[in-house]
């Protein structure tokens, strides 16, 4: 069952990136970034960098939903969730002598021509963000990383959920 979940999901990921092809100018960068490095060459600061500028793209995504149609739910309370998962992440740069990567979130920012439409786009960053962060705990780490990509990789599970509930609702 999780395998056909995966690949729906890549199947989604493939359909955004093709209708939204913005996205897929990110191809170095966050998740899509980390889909185009093989498991033997990850390093942990490119993992640490990928996750944070993963969350920079969706706290940009989110930012610009809100700007453009208003503030919402769910969009309103997951950007807050953003926020507070930049905040577990950066400390771990400082702690193992890394930069930061530079936010590019909200120029990479996809912008739907409908609020309707953003479920989808939400959908599929949290997709690609979940099978992310189940490569990266697949990884030798150390367990401060370990437990934020947990931490992480469970919140992106439960902002699947509310996205998927309000797509559904449209």
């Amino acid at each position: 069952m999780k395998s056909v979940k995966l690949w729906l999901g890549g199947v989604l990921v493939s359909w955004v990136m093709v209708c939204f092809p913005s996205i897929a100018s990110a191809e170095s960068y966050g998740a899509a970034g980390a889909q185009n490095e093989a498991d033997d060459v990850l390093t942990l600061e490119s993992m640490l960098s990928y996750a944070l500028e993963d969350e920079y793209l969706a706290r940009g995504e989110y930012q610009e939903v809100i700007r453009t149609f208003g503030g919402q739910k769910p969009f309103t309370n997951i950007i807050k969730a953003e926020e507070r998962h930049i905040s577990w992440l950066e400390p771990l740069f400082q702690r193992y002598g890394f930069a930061l990567p530079v936010d590019r979130g909200v120029e990479s920012a996809v912008m739907p021509a409908s609020y309707a439409e953003t479920f989808a786009v939400g959908v599929a960053a949290e997709i690609a963000n979940i099978e992310m962060y189940e490569r990266f705990l697949k990884q030798d780490l150390p367990s401060d990383v370990r437990d934020v990509f947990i931490r992480l990789h469970d919140a992106s599970e439960n902002h699947l959920a509310a996205f998927q509930k309000w797509q559904n609702k449209f």
